[in-house]
């Protein structure tokens, strides 16, 4: 019952955007997907957290995981661009509470780290669902992250430097990842179920007298 209502409840919503709009809807959830998750922990600099989410967003990931142990701030929305609409953020106060909470969803806790055990990027197995962590600028994860990673995930580098900016970092990881699982024979794509789900936010999003339609729509629906 709840998946027809839902069904209705976004033909109605679709009235009120534009064919193309929805059209673009449902060619980028095509491409969206929760196989892999990104986790941040305690960034100081909030242009870096802002560029992850865009980063996200313009490889299709839709999940990005924030922990605000000690640096509490809201997303920069000029430097996201509007991706903290099209992307679901979830904000934790503490590492354990993100780590447990992306365990339960089935993720493996994938540390970016240039330790020796380190899995080169390339050679990294994307056939499982998993979280990939990054870093503050300077001191990467916390020993407590790495101490619960299934596995650990580092950049092949040939200069002096030993380490990249976080935002360069993701980029590049969540790009060699996201391709790679594109040209996979992996079901890494949204379920029917997760599509109508963001079908209807993203409408909702788009609509700006979102609550006076929906209430509209509700009192039509019992009448």
């Amino acid at each position: 019952m709840r998946n027809t209502f839902d069904e209705h409840y976004l033909t109605y919503l679709e009235n009120f955007i534009t064919e193309s709009r929805r059209d673009n809807f449902l060619r980028i959830l095509a491409q969206r997907t929760k196989h892999f998750t990104v986790a941040i922990q305690d960034v100081y600099q909030l242009h870096n957290t802002s560029a992850v989410l865009r980063t996200c967003e313009v490889f299709g990931v839709q999940e990005l995981n924030v922990i605000e142990e000690k640096y509490g701030k809201k997303i920069d929305k000029e430097i996201a661009l509007g991706a903290q609409k099209w992307v679901d953020v979830y904000r934790f106060n503490d590492t354990p509470g993100c780590i447990d909470s992306l365990k339960q969803k089935g993720y493996r806790i994938i540390a970016t780290s240039p330790h020796n055990e380190s899995c080169l990027l390339d050679d990294f197995d994307i056939s499982q669902p998993a979280a990939i962590f990054f870093g503050t600028e300077k001191k990467g994860l916390t020993q407590e992250v790495l101490d619960n990673a299934d596995g650990y995930l580092k950049i092949p580098m040939a200069g002096f430097t030993e380490s990249l900016n976080i935002s360069s970092s993701a980029a590049i990881v969540i790009q060699n990842l996201t391709n790679r699982l594109r040209n996979s024979d992996l079901a890494w794509q949204l379920s029917d179920k997760e599509i109508l789900e963001k079908r209807i936010d993203w409408a909702q999003k788009s609509i700006k007298d979102i609550d006076f339609i929906t209430r509209k729509y509700l009192e039509e629906a019992v009448s």
